[in-house]
């Protein structure tokens, strides 16, 4: 593998993961407002 396949290869992996975060951090921030559980059931 050359240098630049491992970097783009780096880039991909680190785009995947900044993707799940960001939509986990969506509905954190939305369930917040909103009152409801981050995972939807009942914990009380």
């Amino acid at each position: 593998m050359s240098m630049t396949q491992k970097r783009l290869l780096i880039l991909l992996v680190i785009a995947v993961i900044a993707f799940v975060l960001g939509r986990l951090a969506v509905r954190a921030a939305l369930n917040l407002l909103l009152g409801g559980t981050l995972f939807g059931g009942n914990f009380l």
